[in-house]
């Protein structure tokens, strides 16, 4: 069986790191709440120039009024790397969904999410 090889700390498609699925147990208490109706992770991939070039948001939300937001996860808005940036920002500019980044707040400061439209 061939294995691909992938950058360090890069995880198969489909697979959660740890801020993303902690994320995610929030958005499920979201979801219990009815804050929000749904959520998905990696649920579609926008093509931003050609087929090699596209970008696939952490998490599409389902508001209760139905409308979609598009949630991507960072660690921190410091290692939030130049290609990254340019694809969220093509994405925010040409899709109808709104687009926001999602980071954790330190524990010094009570924990929970930043939530920041880009």
């Amino acid at each position: 069986m061939k294995r691909f090889l992938q950058a360090k700390g890069r995880l198969r498609a489909g697979e959660m790191n740890r801020t993303e699925a902690a994320y995610r147990d929030y958005l499920e208490q979201q979801k219990n709440a009815g804050l929000i109706l749904k959520y998905w992770f990696e649920r579609f991939t926008w093509k931003i120039a050609s087929n090699r070039c596209s970008y696939t948001p952490d998490f599409l939300v389902m508001r209760p009024d139905k409308t979609l937001e598009l949630h991507e996860v960072k660690g921190s808005l410091k290692i939030f790397q130049e290609d990254a940036k340019v694809k969220c920002k093509v994405c925010a500019d040409e899709c109808p969904i709104p687009l926001f980044i999602v980071t954790p707040k330190p524990k010094k400061e009570g924990g929970g999410w930043n939530v920041q439209a880009f």
